[in-house]
């Protein structure tokens, strides 16, 4: 199954449509770490993440992994570890997953710039849950808690989220 991501913030998958939050730089090619764009193609969902405090695991048949308060994500270019998952304390600059707000309380790893990782190309590419109103993200997408329950019931491993781009 593909996701369909298209401006200004709907997304789409077999007969169902929904609103979404994208990048405040909006969608495109050529994704530069910190530029707010949410990058223009076809990605694999890689796993789910959870806070277990709040949540128990969600449905689906992807791979699936509680959020610890020593999770974090390597968003610095110039560290080993960039666009990947951390222990804190993590020397080099990263996102802490942990987050007070809720956003992160699921949130889908999504294979963007991780085969190979080239640093500088961007990190920390999420679908996730959307804040209240549905603000821009820093080049995520985001959609409402219930929406995120109901799409990671039906997705698989071959499931993809294209974002501005024509399913192949």
């Amino acid at each position: 199954m593909d996701i369909q991501v298209q401006p200004p913030g709907v997304m789409s998958w077999r007969r169902r449509q929904v609103r979404c939050a994208i990048g405040f730089g909006g969608i495109g090619e050529g994704k530069r770490e910190g530029d707010g764009v949410t990058p223009v193609g076809c990605f694999p969902l890689r796993r789910v993440m959870y806070r277990p405090d709040r949540r128990p695991p969600p449905g689906g048949a992807l791979p699936r992994r509680p959020i610890s308060p020593a999770d974090g994500w390597c968003d610095d270019p110039t560290d080993a570890n960039y666009n990947r998952l951390v222990r804190l304390p993590c020397a080099a600059r990263h996102e802490v997953l942990w987050r007070d707000d809720g956003l992160y309380d699921i949130l889908v790893e999504l294979g963007y710039n991780d085969d190979p990782v080239t640093a500088g190309r961007g990190s920390a590419i999420f679908l996730h849950v959307a804040g209240a109103g549905y603000p821009a993200t820093r080049g995520c997408v985001a959609i409402s808690l219930a929406d995120l329950l109901s799409l990671l019931g039906e997705c698989d491993a071959k499931t993809r989220l294209c974002v501005g781009a024509d399913r192949d």
